[in-house]
């Protein structure tokens, strides 16, 4: 059941293959067979020859003999059974004939020899042990085909001549059964074991099938793993040769495992020295292309003591050339193996960062000049806003000096002197001279107004001066601080940034609202950057609510402080930025304005970001204002 179930659970091109080497089997075992009984034959033939010559070589008729015909029989009967088969065996072996054949002629051989040996009993054994034999065909048809000539024998002999199959001249005519059926009771015994023989040949041939499939299978994976580990390996040479680094692979008993073009090309080796495969020998080749020899081979020396570890450095060398050198163990099925060097030749690259850093330096450089320029144009705005001032202070003293009653006094001074000898009577009696002390009391409550008027206007332009000293003070402090860093109050700040708007808003009539956290502390920035940033937002927020033509023209000025970071938000109702425009308006030459250049906020956003902050804006739209917000750091890291 066994078998019958394994072999029912192949595939078709299994089972067909099990099939196929089953019959295989049979054959085989066939052709063995065969040549076995063909050798079998010619030795019984012989033995039969020398069994007739040993029991009765020659018969006697008084005193006269001849050879007995039983010597005759056996050569000639028993060679003519003999050598059917045996031609079969040679021109047809493993045929169904030939199997046939030979099993009559076993059982013919077994009854010459009975009757050669005057049907001894343990000659018949002889018939058993062939059955046996034909066994090993495996094949139940021809104990049958043998079963049926041995039956047939022992029948035909025991009727007519009982003494050569039997020993004896009478017998019982049932006695071929009684022989026939022992016959019988060992083919069954055949016919099972022949039949297990064939189940365990199947089960064989099925497992050597399933096998066969299976390594059919693995030969096919293998193959497939094959193919992909040779494509792999051609798309990692591929991907070794066309990358930009320089690659380079050593064991740790300094032999060069592997490199790419790159490397040879970078660092420009002869041949032979990467033919010989030598760490060393490389090594030595480029070091004198170095700057640095000793830092170079301390480092490797290093790293070659520390398998595990993992490196990056720079090398230069000395014509101009500067590499990155990238270091890691190479490690196989989890253990490091060696170690693998990447070199990246960064010398266009360090060069541009070069220049880079000098434009940066410039663009710097040229922001604090604009961010000052902004200070300074607010400083002029406002002292210009102050002048004015001054200039209308001093018409109206200019005027009112004009039209001063005070040159009267004189032509009164006159009349006294030229009526000085008769004052009194001029005075008392002269129609003018009773005039005069109530003109000269109107003429001193004149011009006491007069000089009232003069010295609030003379007041107001004093103030006027001292605020115009003040901006400029202010101005002039800032500017001789520019790049010291100091502990400040952003509200100082702020407050000094309104002060150099302060004639504009107010002229602009922008209301300024402030909103300071209690308790806010204090930073550590350059003040000078600060400032311009500061007096660019503010200037940007009123231009914003004067182009707005609203009347409730309002700027906030909030200032806040969390998680470490000092917010400064400059907030307006006035036009506002559209979506698009707030991912560009902090690039160089960006503006809105028909006058603007483009370059404030942008000098705002790098002066933030050098101090370790960030300028940010937010607006909601066209018409709904805008926020910028000045972020910066409590302390200078």
């Amino acid at each position: 059941m066994q078998t019958v179930a394994a072999y029912t659970a192949l595939n078709d091109v299994a089972a067909e293959r099990a099939a196929k080497l089953f019959q295989q089997g049979q054959d085989c075992i066939y052709r063995r067979t065969d040549r076995f009984f063909a050798r079998l034959m010619v030795f019984q033939w012989l033995a039969g020859i020398a069994a007739a010559l040993w029991i009765s070589p020659k018969t006697w008729a008084g005193a006269s003999s001849q050879t007995h015909w039983h010597v005759w029989a056996a050569i000639f009967l028993g060679g003519a059974i003999a050598s059917f088969p045996v031609f079969l065996v040679w021109k047809q072996p493993g045929r169904a004939l030939t199997r046939h054949t030979i099993a009559v002629a076993q059982m013919l051989t077994s009854a010459l020899l009975i009757h050669l040996t005057g049907g001894r009993i343990e000659t018949h054994f002889h018939v058993f042990g062939s059955l046996a034999f034909l066994a090993f065909y495996r094949d139940w048809r021809v104990l049958i085909s043998a079963t049926l000539v041995v039956a047939l024998d022992h029948f035909v002999r025991g009727i007519y001549w009982p003494q050569s199959v039997y020993g004896v001249l009478t017998v019982s005519p049932w006695r071929w059964f009684e022989h026939a059926g022992w016959v019988l009771f060992e083919d069954t015994f055949l016919f099972i074991s022949i039949r297990q023989s064939l189940r365990d040949m199947l089960e064989v041939a099925a497992r050597r099938a399933n096998l066969e499939e299976v390594n059919a299978d693995i030969e096919r994976q293998v193959g497939e793993r094959t193919a992909e580990l040779a494509n792999s390996l051609s798309v990692l040479h591929a991907t070794l040769e066309s990358t930009a680094d320089g690659i380079l692979v050593v064991d740790y008993q300094g032999r060069i495992t592997n490199f790419n073009r790159k490397f040879t090309e970078m660092w420009r080796l002869p041949q032979e020295v990467l033919a010989a495969g030598d760490d060393q020998q490389a090594l030595a080749a480029v070091l004198a292309q170095l700057k640095d020899e000793e830092t170079f081979l301390r480092k490797v020396k290093q790293l070659y003591a520390r398998p595990e570890a993992e490196s990056f450095d720079t090398v230069e060398f000395k014509d101009g050339r500067v590499f990155e050198r990238y270091s890691q163990p190479q490690r196989i099925a989890g253990k490091s193996a060696g170690r693998v060097w990447c070199f990246r030749d960064v010398t266009e690259r360090k060069r541009a960062e070069a220049e880079l850093e000098n434009v940066h330096k410039q663009l710097l450089d040229t922001s604090r000049r604009a961010g000052m320029a902004e200070v300074a144009t607010g400083v002029l705005h406002n002292v210009g806003n102050v002048l004015n001032s001054v200039n209308v202070s001093t018409t109206l003293v200019s005027e009112d000096l004009k039209r001063s009653k005070a040159g009267n006094l004189a032509r009164v001074a006159a009349m006294f002197r030229e009526h000085a000898a008769d004052l009194g009577a001029f005075l008392t009696a002269d129609p003018k001279g009773k005039q005069l002390p109530a003109y000269l009391g109107q003429l001193a409550e004149h011009l006491t107004g007069e000089r009232s008027a003069l010295l609030k206007e003379l007041d107001l332009l004093k103030k006027n001066i001292e605020h115009i000293k003040d901006i400029v003070a202010m101005q002039q402090s800032y500017a001789k601080v520019s790049g010291v860093i100091e502990v400040v109050k952003v509200t100082d700040l702020v407050e000094d940034s309104l002060r150099m708007n302060a004639g504009a808003l107010t002229r602009h009539a922008v209301q300024v609202v402030r909103e300071f956290d209690p308790h806010l502390p204090e930073i550590t920035v350059e003040k000078h950057k600060v400032l311009q940033i500061l007096v660019n937002l503010i200037r940007n927020a009123k231009y914003a609510c004067a182009e707005s033509s609203r009347t409730d023209k309002e700027m906030t000025v909030r200032v806040t402080n969390g998680d470490d970071r000092m917010r400064i938000a400059v907030v307006d109702n006035g036009v506002g930025i559209p979506a698009e425009n707030l991912t560009r308006i902090f690039n160089h030459g960006f503006t809105t304005r028909k006058d603007g250049h483009g370059f404030g906020l942008h000098s705002g956003a790098l002066a933030a970001k050098e101090m370790g902050g960030a300028l940010r804006v937010h607006s909601d739209g066209p018409g709904l204002g805008a926020t910028f917000t000045l972020e910066l750091p409590l302390r200078r890291s």
